[in-house]
């Protein structure tokens, strides 16, 4: 367990700024070569496919972006968080989906006008070609998986039809690595093209396959994850503890979530992300989770003995990124779980929970969350109301109220979205640091 000293770091540069980065520096050192490689190598056989191929250099660099964004990087994930990585590859996604469709359209247009035919004739020509017809589809698989990614969409789906569907990018970035093999003028315009381009993609798909299978796999094989215990919490609310060998070299933290599947359970290939509900402690770990899909909503049914699946754990919703001696935590609902788990962590100063639910009844883990928080000498507040009968417990003047020296606290949250943003608001208007401010959302899982 961390000391005291050990928990709160004085940093010159905090872990998020850093991580970015690096990242960012990777990515601009890569931009530079796409753009020596086409002013050196770029020109089309017209001025429109010229320009088409400026565009279709960087797509390719966004996917390999987007292979790396999913490929859950430990080094990445515990510093810049998955609420990040997730918001990125969203935008990395749609960005990827609209370069896509400017190449396919440049390509087409520019082969009409070279040809002197309509577009409809060229691209039924272009599709009676290998590496024409593999862009082609993965382009379509982009355009499917960008639709079925847009929030109206998603709001519709269950989360576990969302994630399967949503699998579909790795088959589109399949389907493009080999169109630009095959597509020659990309990697066989020069000897440091082919090297660079070789180099980059195995690169991507090399983190992507240790860091999502090879990983997990050794990890689940080496501990042998099983259910040990079911315990309902509240009717809609269940905790599953987990056992295993040698969980005391899974490095796992206080805050951080898992990827759970359990396929004695429902189909191997579904999966639900749970923060961890107990700070880890070398023996077993516990999630806890509200009947929200399927699998949440069955797990009262998880016979002893199951065995159990994960990935992680992941999240920089953890100690690592605390500056401030004391601390500030946040919690709606069932995103009290990570909160609860950081309480079992020896504080620096004093803790101040505020506890976020309708009805006192919802509170889940209220008394070992009271029990912790009597442990470090805190404050507990259980704010409950309804937002509809004027209940604004996260105003900046009340929240300030509640703790005066907000700005001088680390500030973890976690909660429904709409719940999070409005307190990430408040603490903007406050005046508190966004170093300070430490946030995941809570809505699907």
């Amino acid at each position: 367990m961390a000391t005291t000293s050990q928990q709160v770091r004085r940093r010159t540069v905090p872990p998020v700024v850093a991580a970015r980065w690096a990242l960012w520096t990777f990515v601009a050192a890569n931009v530079a070569v796409v753009e020596f490689l086409f002013f050196t190598e770029g020109e089309g056989k017209n001025d429109i496919l010229t320009v088409a191929k400026f565009v279709g250099l960087h797509a390719a660099l966004l996917m390999m972006f987007q292979l790396l964004l999913v490929a859950r990087l430990p080094w990445l994930d515990r510093r810049v968080g998955m609420d990040r990585l997730t918001v990125w590859h969203r935008w990395v996604g749609f960005s990827l989906l609209w370069t896509i469709l400017t190449h396919a359209t440049l390509i087409v247009l520019g082969y009409a006008t070279l040809d002197d035919t309509t577009m409809a004739k060229t691209f039924v020509a272009l599709a009676g070609v290998p590496a024409s017809l593999l862009g082609m589809l993965a382009a379509t698989t982009v355009v499917v998986t960008g639709a079925i990614s847009l929030k109206y969409v998603r709001r519709r789906l269950k989360y576990e039809t969302w994630h399967g569907l949503h699998l579909l990018v790795y088959l589109a970035l399949g389907l493009a690595f080999v169109h630009q093999l095959l597509e020659t003028t990309t990697f066989k315009s020069s000897p440091f093209a082919r090297i660079y381009w070789w180099a980059l993609w195995l690169f991507a798909f090399g983190a992507l396959v240790v860091g999502r299978i090879v990983v997990p796999l050794w990890r689940n094989a080496y501990h042998r994850f099983q259910v040990a215990a079911v315990v309902p919490e509240a009717p809609n609310v269940v905790s599953v503890h987990v056992t295993g060998r040698h969980l005391d070299r899974l490095p796992a933290r206080a805050g951080q979530f898992c990827v759970w599947r359990f396929p004695g359970l429902h189909h191997w290939w579904l999966a639900n992300p749970f923060s961890l509900s107990a700070a880890p402690d070398g023996r077993s770990l516990r999630l806890t989770a509200k009947a929200v899909g399927d699998t949440s909503a069955a797990l009262r049914q998880l016979p002893v003995g199951t065995r159990v699946f994960l990935e992680g754990p992941y999240g920089s919703f953890t100690s690592l990124h605390r500056s401030r001696p004391g601390a500030l935590l946040i919690a709606g609902g069932v995103g009290i779980t990570p909160v609860r788990a950081l309480l079992q962590e020896p504080a620096a100063g004093d803790v101040v929970v505020l506890y976020r639910v309708r009805d006192p009844r919802e509170a889940v883990l209220l008394r070992e969350v009271q029990e912790l928080v009597a442990a470090h000498r805190g404050r507990l507040h259980l704010l409950t109301g309804r937002s509809a009968d004027g209940v604004r417990p996260f105003e900046p003047a009340r929240l300030h109220a509640l703790v005066p020296d907000i700005t001088d606290r680390d500030v973890y949250v976690c909660g429904p979205p709409a719940m999070t943003q409005t307190v990430l608001a408040a603490l903007h208007a406050l005046g508190v640091p966004g170093t300070q401010v430490h946030a995941e959302k809570f809505s699907m899982a």
